[in-house]
């Protein structure tokens, strides 16, 4: 990570020399007016071309940056979604993985909303080695009748070769009236 800072660093600085030393040329030659404002498109249009390719380097360095930090073969992608949502009031979810808090998040009353209209939030990603793990969500909120609500739900996973996918997810019970948490792995 350090690296790629320091490759942008010095790309930007190379720009801005390259900047400076061109305007101080087309300065000091004293060219007419229409020459140097020609010359000055001329560089404009290197430097948005550079600026570009800078952009795009960051890009493939961000996206190389996190299939070396979580490689495909270990990796567990733990997600959030909440459906209807008349029973409970998400404030708050805490995650565990092999009884170490990996996670505790906060939600604000507008991600809950996007929660309700659909969305689905990443809670957490992690490399794991393969074997049996041991998941345990902690669901933080307000749950029928305005009163507080905590409530947990508990999974134990093989974790083969390859992606894993898990889904935390907060439905409503309508026959009792309660919300109902369930972990289940995507396949």
């Amino acid at each position: 990570m350090v690296t790629n800072r320091l490759l942008i660093s010095l790309i930007v600085s190379l720009l801005l020399a390259f900047s400076a030393t061109s305007i101080a040329q087309e300065t000091a030659a004293g060219n007419a007016e229409a020459a140097s404002r020609e010359k000055f498109r001329s560089l404009d249009e290197d430097v948005q071309d550079l600026k570009k390719e800078v952009l795009d380097l960051n890009r493939d360095l961000f996206l190389l940056e996190e299939e070396l930090l979580f490689p495909a073969n270990s990796q567990v992608a733990f997600f959030l979604s909440l459906d209807v949502g008349e029973y409970f009031n998400l404030d708050s979810v805490n995650l565990k993985i092999d009884g170490k808090e990996v996670a505790n998040y906060l939600y604000t009353e507008r991600e809950a909303d996007a929660l309700v209209r659909g969305g689905v939030h990443r809670v957490h990603m992690a490399n794991l080695k393969t074997g049996d793990h041991e998941l345990i969500a902690v669901f933080t909120g307000g749950g029928p009748n305005t009163r507080d609500y905590r409530r947990g739900a508990t999974l134990t996973f093989d974790k083969g070769i390859g992606s894993k996918y898990i889904e935390l997810e907060i439905t409503d019970r309508v026959k009792k009236q309660q919300p109902e948490f369930v972990i289940k792995e995507w396949e």
